[in-house]
């Protein structure tokens, strides 16, 4: 390395410190990429936060509010009430009653279970909307979910149900069913698998619909084909309708510990989103991987000072406190210069048996060997002080070698 200074004397920083231009030049594309994120982020929230707000409400007039079946129910003497809570729920069950429960998934297994034994004998209707495998096994027996969904959503009847029938097509695809018992309606079929199945109940004249979507009660889907039809007749059934909008404020059952944990409330599309990102990121650190290549030297784009290497070098050893290998660098650069002045060679520099003598010979005045011992060979200093002292005494001990 050469001493030769190409930069300023008074310069204050070393040659290869990244300035601030060249920072933001390589951090711009990662700051890009993190504001894009975190744009398209809230723009997707703000979105989905506007169209399905209020969500099978039938208080709300947003297009995926329910508000409309619940006025023409009203119209033709049917009362409609909000209860958010299982225990509202289970009390307001009966045989003149219709029980509408909007999103049976959210319910645990514990409250599942609770609203089947407080409906099961009531003699009223429940309506489950949408439930999948999670929920329609403990709230439906005899119905079971079909992991793929319709591909169409408008479908016909094809079945027995007067209510259907007289409804004719309507958005009904969604999640398809298979009915176990023989007594079961299986209507509006996808590739031979029900989207809305009527399970009587084995005592009084009470009865389980499973709607395998809800489109048929949106706002906005409610005037097309038999929508409206089909979901009068589901609800109207009876002079009272109870719609069951589980909430936060619902507690779980207790005494349960079959909750469901947080990858269960997650869709499945993040999941497979989620180990789709995983493995993206395995093949980009590859690709990078073998773009970078082995290590390689190359030389410095700019001549360092050697004191500026030599004070770098020694504030890292302080930094880590390593005394012993800052003390082997000065001895063996020590005994290095010393060898070709005492007319040693310099492959016998780092050993004794051929240093020590001629190094004594040459210093007669301080022929101490042991103390010469101490100096080039010894352990490793305990402490800076005792570093600093060696450094001198080593300086001292080569200025004495090279005088005439």
């Amino acid at each position: 390395m050469t001493t030769e200074a190409k930069l300023p004397s008074t310069s204050t920083s070393t040659s290869a410190s990244p300035t601030a231009r060249q920072v933001w030049t390589r951090a711009r594309g990662v700051v890009l990429a993190l504001v894009l994120l975190l744009v398209a982020a809230v723009a997707i929230a703000t979105i989905r936060s506007d169209t399905r707000h209020g969500t099978l409400d039938p208080r709300s007039a947003d297009p995926y509010g329910s508000r409309a079946v619940a006025e023409l129910l009203a119209d033709r003497g049917v009362s409609t009430r909000v209860v958010t809570t299982l225990a509202e729920a289970n009390a307001a069950a009966g045989p003149d009653t219709t029980l509408l429960v909007a999103v049976p998934d959210l319910l645990t297994h514990g409250q599942q279970s609770q609203l089947r034994s407080g409906t099961a004998d009531s003699g009223g209707r429940t309506v489950l909307v949408a439930p999948g495998s999670w929920s329609v096994e403990r709230l439906a027996p005899g119905v079971v979910a079909n992991p793929a969904t319709s591909l169409d959503s408008t479908l016909s009847p094809d079945c027995d149900l007067p209510a259907a029938r007289r409804a004719g097509t309507a958005d009904t695809g969604g999640i398809r069913y298979t009915a176990t018992r023989p007594d079961a309606d299986e209507c509006y079929p996808s590739e031979r698998l029900a989207t809305l199945v009527r399970v009587p109940d084995t005592s009084g004249n009470g009865d389980t619909v499973v709607l395998g979507a809800p489109d048929i009660l949106y706002n906005d889907a409610l005037d097309e084909r038999g929508n409206a039809s089909l979901a009068l007749q589901l609800l109207g059934s009876r002079p009272h309708l109870v719609w069951y909008l589980p909430s936060l404020s619902d507690a779980p059952a207790t005494g349960t510990d079959d909750e469901r944990g947080f990858l269960d409330l997650l869709p499945s599309g993040w999941l497979w989103g989620t180990l789709q990102l995983f493995i993206a990121a395995a093949l980009a650190a590859l690709w990078r991987a073998r773009r970078l290549g082995p290590l390689v030297p190359e030389k410095l784009p700019v001549a360092i000072r050697a004191s500026e290497t030599v004070e770098g070098r020694a504030r890292l050893y302080r930094k880590a406190n390593a005394r012993d290998r800052a003390a082997a660098a000065l001895r063996s650069a020590t005994r290095t210069r010393l060898a070709p002045l005492i007319g040693v060679s310099v492959t016998q520099a780092h050993a004794p048996e051929a240093l020590l003598p001629a190094l004594s010979a040459l210093l007669d005045s301080h022929g101490d060997g042991q103390a010469l011992h101490s100096l080039l060979f010894g352990p490793p200093p305990g402490d800076d002080a005792a570093l600093i002292s060696l450094a001198d005494q080593l300086d001292a001990l080569e200025r004495e070698v090279r005088r005439p």
